[in-house]
């Protein structure tokens, strides 16, 4: 198959009046524009170009994306597809278009023909269009297009080449410049997918959901050392999803899959849960529990002490040396304790949405939840988890929230030391409020060894490292969140974040466009505005925040900034005005003031602004030592004793 341009030039018809322009890359129906995203058309594109042959999900990768791309790419080769059969109203079962090769790729099987528009040769009557089947030219045959048409395509080939010779060197001066990937760790992986909700009633997803969570956590813990589980955030994606379960485990890269049923009446719950290797598709175990609802986590750790005992024996002589997992007490619940373990899950459900109006509902319910079990630590590390993030959603202060967080993480650990997600919540509490880095990275590093498994902890660290301009550490650490989570967009996002940081503008664009490939509104891509000035885009820049909407503080702020550093300094001083007249009916954030000031070039306003950030202790401040942003202040000594105090001088 050919890995060049696409050897059509002209409209293709296929199937039910679909016709697709490679130039434009617009796909219609009888005359009416379908809308179809740019990656699905580049992918539809390909099939055609190759009907009739395997198109393998490598070659796919290698057209569409190139190489190196820190997102999970056959997650969007997944979607794609999916979008690409929804707009052709394709059957994936009984497919008319597009034929799934299992463990290969795919196959474009419809007829296709090539709309070719006769060209003008002098004054003649209008030609009508012919239609010829797509084929290769061979050269005992009459070829298909005249002389200026193969002139026309000839110009159309050379230039997509240069383009492509421009874009290979731009990857090799990229490939080159990567942190080297962290070696293979020889664990085992698992995914657990989402528990299926047998109970016909919509309003329990949550309790299915969190089985699937509290499976996750019981297994990741149960022995990290050999065993890595992936996170919920990725296993979530196949959630009422079509994807046969190789594939799911070629994605997620894991050697077993765990999937089960929820049944749940106000008293009882049945279990359904079945181990798979995926090498032989060998269904290793399968179990059906019927239990009382109060003894729902002395079944969660029988389940995950089975599953571990059924994969070292699978894993034969050679892992004979481990030795079983043993059995960790697990209380039958009280009526009282049920009920906040039933809230405790209600309030994780919203959490994981990651919005403001999200997070307060899991406030609400982690609330009721230690209100019913004073004695309940996973509530009050939720409590401090959501309290701890509402306020980087909202832009508040930090004087509103962090005292909540602060006392639910400490009321937490005081229940339960070995609680990896209450050691992350401090840790992120005294990084971002008291800007205490050792301690901040000895709880982060403690919720680790209590949880190798937990993509969170990993996560938040790489973020802590990159503060701190430890570069190398961040993006490894940052990888091995990735690997436990491979299809989070916010772990992704917050790599290319790493990456601005630290200067690499090229390689942060070129993430958060995967990310936004996926998720084009998703809120931390808009670190790529950032990289855009940095490197003098400001069109490109201006273009992406003309989308951010003008209730929320950051997005005036952030055009304010980009304005004034583009020398509109009308409309960056208007933005300016806007802000200020806000703060006075509202209290914002100081922090969100200070980049209006640094791109008009009124540093010392900048400054006074960040003193009033530091008296209120923002989470904004953080950055100081590596932000792009504040270079222009980075030889200021006010700057520097700033830093200082923030406990990030050099």
């Amino acid at each position: 198959m050919s890995h060049g341009p696409f050897t059509v030039s002209f409209p293709i018809r296929f199937g039910d009046d679909f016709e697709l322009d490679p130039h434009s890359q617009k796909l219609c129906r009888a005359g009416r524009v379908l809308k179809l995203e740019r990656i699905p058309t580049e992918i539809l594109l390909l099939l055609i170009d190759s009907k009739g042959e395997l198109v393998t999900r490598d070659q796919i990768i290698s057209r569409v994306w190139g190489e190196g791309v820190f997102l999970d790419t056959d997650n969007s080769i997944n979607g794609a597809i999916r979008k690409i059969r929804q707009v052709l109203k394709d059957d994936p079962e009984q497919p008319r278009f597009i034929q799934t090769i299992t463990g290969k790729g795919y196959c474009f099987i419809a007829p296709v023909v090539a709309a070719v528009v006769a060209p003008v040769t002098g004054f003649t009557e209008p030609s009508a269009v012919a239609e010829a089947p797509l084929s290769p030219v061979r050269e005992d045959s009459a070829a298909p297009f005249s002389r200026p048409q193969l002139r026309l395509i000839g110009i159309s080939i050379v230039a997509t080449v240069i383009v492509l010779i421009a874009a290979w060197g731009a990857y090799l001066r990229w490939f080159e410049s990567r942190v080297p990937p962290l070696q293979s760790s020889g664990r085992t992986m698992l995914a657990v997918l989402p528990f299926e909700n047998l109970t016909g009633d919509a309003g329990q997803e949550y309790f299915s959901d969190g089985m699937t969570e509290e499976m996750i956590t019981q297994l990741g813990s149960s022995d990290p050392e050999h065993m890595g589980v992936i996170a919920r955030t990725s296993v979530m994606h196949y959630k009422h999803g079509e994807e046969k379960l190789p594939q799911i485990a070629h994605e997620l890269g894991v050697q077993y899959v765990l999937e089960g049923s929820v049944r749940r009446d106000a008293d009882r719950v049945r279990i359904t849960a079945q181990l798979i290797q995926m090498k032989d598709q060998t269904h290793l175990w399968a179990r059906e529990y019927d239990r009382e609802a109060k003894d729902v986590l002395v079944l969660q750790n029988e389940i995950a002490r089975e599953i571990s005992g059924e994969i070292q024996t699978a894993l034969g002589e050679g892992k004979r040396e481990r030795k079983p997992i043993a059995p960790v007490s697990q209380p039958t619940l009280s009526p009282e304790a049920f009920e906040a373990y039933n809230l405790y899950l209600k309030g994780q459900y919203f959490w994981n949405k990651r919005t403001v109006e999200g997070l307060r509902e899991a406030i609400g319910y982690f609330q009721q939840a230690a209100e019913k079990d004073p004695n309940y630590a996973r509530a009050y590390a939720g409590l401090a988890d959501s309290y701890a993030l509402i306020g980087m959603y909202t832009g508040t202060p930090a004087t509103e929230s962090a005292p909540q967080a602060r006392a639910a993480a400490l009321r937490a650990l005081q229940l339960d030391d070995n609680l990896p997600e209450a050691h992350t919540a401090l840790a992120l509490i005294v990084q971002n409020h008291d800007y205490d880095w050792q301690t901040a990275e000895k709880e982060f590093k403690r919720a680790i060894e209590l949880n190798p498994n937990y993509a969170t902890g990993h996560h938040w660290y790489a973020e802590h490292l990159a503060w701190l301009g430890r570069f190398d550490e961040a993006l490894r650490e940052s990888e091995r969140a990735r690997q436990l989570d491979p299809l989070s967009l916010i772990i992704a996002a917050d790599n290319g974040a790493i990456l601005y940081y630290s200067r690499q503008y090229d390689r942060a664009i070129a993430q958060i466009n995967a990310v936004r490939e996926l998720d084009p509104g998703f809120p931390r891509a808009s670190v790529i505005f950032q990289a855009y000035v940095q490197k003098g885009m400001f069109a490109e820049a201006e273009a992406y925040l003309e989308k951010c909407p003008d209730d929320i503080p950051w997005c005036v702020s952030n055009r304010a900034y980009t304005y004034g550093l583009a020398g509109k300094q009308a409309q960056a001083e208007k933005g300016l005005r806007k802000l200020l007249a806000w703060n006075q009916r509202e209290s914002i954030d100081p922090i969100v003031i200070v980049p209006a000031y640094i791109g008009m070039g009124d540093n010392d306003q900048a400054i006074a602004w960040l003193e009033k950030a530091f008296a209120q202790h923002s989470n904004g401040l953080t950055g100081l030592k590596v932000d792009p942003l504040y270079d222009p202040l980075r030889g200021d000594p006010r700057f520097q004793d700033l830093l200082r105090r923030v406990g990030l001088a050099q």
